[in-house]
């Protein structure tokens, strides 16, 4: 194994740890939220710092191994891929920290009935589940598990556009509840956000293992890979 692929090798590890973390600060805010737990709350707030550390690390790393070795081909492209897909996991921490810091601040838990009708808990579901997947994706190196996660982000956005017209409609049911309205409204805004960091992720999944650069053309080349092309 030369010294480069020793970097290699080093670099995916530090962002599998760091890919690890940013699923548990998801995962725990999501708890957080369902039982209004605002110790495990505060939890994700102070783990934010670890992600934190983990991107200046990465970034550091990258930096030392085009500046020292100077990748080409697939090497280069995985350096490159490994910078944004840092930058874009650092974002979701902290969303994640976001939605910890929203329930840390109430004062009272949401009502069983607002997660029902705006559909926040699936959305989160999905926004985790996708977040796994496009680990596994890049893992694994399976451009076709990425590829699935433009669609599934279109979920995302569909109960993200109907948010506004539910919680007006809600308040006015139950105006005693606006400010755990506007909290789950604000909740769904960061995973809307999620779920397009999570596809810029695929995106340079893509990019890494089949050298295309897929950026604002994923509808057209998820529709070709449908229909065999």
């Amino acid at each position: 194994m030369t010294h480069l692929d020793t970097e290699l090798q080093s670099l995916r590890s530090e962002l599998s740890e760091m890919w690890m973390l940013v699923v548990a600060q998801m995962s725990k805010a999501k708890n957080a939220l369902l039982h209004f737990d605002k110790n495990l709350a505060t939890e994700v707030d102070i783990t934010e710092k670890r992600v934190n550390v983990y991107e200046l690390m990465i970034d550091r790393d990258c930096e030392n191994v085009l500046a020292l070795y100077n990748p080409v081909a697939i090497d280069l492209r995985f350096v490159l891929a490994v910078l944004k897909i840092n930058y874009n996991l650092e974002r979701i921490g902290d969303y994640a920290q976001g939605i910890a810091l929203i329930i840390k601040d109430m004062d009272a838990s949401f009502d069983k009935e607002l997660f029902a009708k705006t559909g926040v808990i699936e959305m989160y579901e999905e926004c985790n589940a996708m977040l796994c997947d496009t680990f596994i994706a890049f893992d694994k190196e399976n451009n076709q598990l990425a590829l699935t996660i433009f669609n599934r982000d279109e979920k995302l956005d569909k109960i993200n556009r109907k948010a506004n017209s539910t919680i007006s409609e809600y308040i006015k049911m139950k105006p005693d509840e606006i400010e755990n309205s506007l909290n789950i409204l604000s909740i769904i805004r960061k995973l809307e956000r999620v779920g397009d960091q999570t596809k810029n992720i695929a995106e340079e999944i893509i990019f890494f293992i089949e050298a295309k650069v897929v950026k604002h053309r994923t509808k057209k080349l998820v529709e070709n890979k449908s229909n065999g092309k």
